[in-house]
């Protein structure tokens, strides 16, 4: 599995020095969540797709002790490569 910090040496390889690489993959992933928290679908042509996608609340269970808990309607990313 590939890391961030996998990622940034990859990049690096390509445009210059760890410290450059570090600072644009953070500026993309900070705009990627950035535009994801607005609630808009970020795509990226012969990547994928970024969309925010709403939970429902509902009511799990604790698998250690049995017990019922709600959890509350939320907003999660999906992607589709």
């Amino acid at each position: 599995m590939v890391g961030k910090s996998q990622i940034v040496d990859r990049v690096a390889a390509v445009a210059g020095t760890r410290a450059q690489a570090a600072l644009v993959v953070d500026a993309v992933l900070e705009a990627v969540t950035a535009e994801l928290a607005a609630g808009e679908r970020v795509t990226l042509v012969g990547f994928g797709t970024f969309e925010p996608v709403a939970r429902p609340a509902r009511t799990v269970r604790n698998p250690r002790t049995g017990a019922a808990v709600a959890v509350d309607a939320s907003v999660a990313a999906r992607f589709r490569p």
